[in-house]
C-alpha cells in the first residue's frame, strides 16, 4: 500500500482483462479515486501473474473470459502465490457456475460490468478491507441454484474416469496411458463431458468434478 502526497492510505490496484478499451476505461475510472492507485495491466491471466508479481498490488480486478489462461486458473494461481491480494472478480457473467469457480480459487468479490461506476470503486476498496461484495445479480443467482434440484449428468463410466483424471491434474497423453487408450479418444471423452456437465474447458471440467465429488 502507497500513500497520497497527503500522506493517506492508497491502494495498489492491478487490472485484468482482455480487451484493451475496458482496460482503459476501469483505469481511468479507478485512479479518479484518490485512494486509489492503478500500477499494473495486464490482458490474460497469464500475463496477470507476471504482473502481480512485479507490481505487489492489494487488489487486483479479474476479469474470467479470456484467451489462454483464463479468470479461474490466474486467480488460483496468484491466491495461492500472494495470499495476501484480494481479487475482485469483474466480468459480465452471473451464471453459478462461473461465481462459484470463481470464489472457490480464491476471489473474494463479484461484480458484473453493468455495475454503477461508483459501485466498483466501492468494490475494491470493500475487499480491501476483508469484505466480499457481490452484484445483486450474482447474489440472487447464488441464492437460486441452492433451490434448483439437482440433476448431476449422467457419465459413462469412461467419461467418469477421465474426468476423474483431469481433477487429478493429468494432462490428456497420461490420461491415456493411465486407462491404456489412445489421446484421440482422451479428447473425444472430454468433447462429450464438457457438452454433458455445460463447461468450456478442462478446468472448469475439474472444478465441477471437485464439486460433484467425481
Amino acid at each position: 500500500m502507497t500513500t497520497t502526497q497527503q500522506g493517506d492510505p492508497q491502494l495498489r490496484v492491478v487490472l485484468v482483462d482482455d480487451h484493451a478499451v475496458v482496460r482503459r476505461g476501469l483505469t481511468d475510472l479507478l485512479s479518479s479515486a484518490p485512494d486509489l492507485d492503478v500500477v499494473g495491466t495486464a490482458s490474460d491471466g497469464h500475463e496477470a501473474q507476471e504482473v502481480v508479481r512485479t507490481a505487489r498490488p492489494d487488489v487486483v480486478v479479474m476479469d474470467l473470459q479470456m484467451p489462454g489462461t483464463d479468470g479461474v486458473e490466474a486467480t488460483r494461481a496468484i491466491v495461492g502465490e500472494h495470499p495476501d491480494v484480494q481479487v475482485l472478480v469483474l466480468t459480465s457473467f452471473s451464471d453459478s457456475d462461473r461465481i462459484l469457480a470463481a470464489l472457490d480459487a480464491g476471489a473474494v468479490g463479484y461484480l458484473l460490468k453493468d455495475a454503477d461506476p461508483d459501485d466498483v470503486i466501492e468494490g475494491v476498496r470493500a475487499v480491501a478491507r476483508g469484505e466480499s461484495p457481490l452484484h445483486p445479480k450474482a447474489a440472487r443467482e447464488l441464492l437460486l441454484s441452492r433451490h434448483r434440484p439437482s440433476e448431476k449428468p449422467q457419465l459413462t463410466p469412461r467419461e467418469a474416469d477421465v474426468l476423474r483424471l483431469v481433477r487429478q491434474g493429468l494432462a490428456n497423453k497420461q490420461i491415456a496411458r493411465r486407462l491404456v487408450i489412445s489421446e484421440r479418444t482422451v479428447k473425444a471423452h472430454l468433447t462429450s463431458v464438457f457438452q454433458r456437465i455445460g463447461v468450456p474447458d478442462r478446468t472448469q471440467a475439474a472444478l465441477w468434478a471437485e464439486r460433484h465429488s467425481i
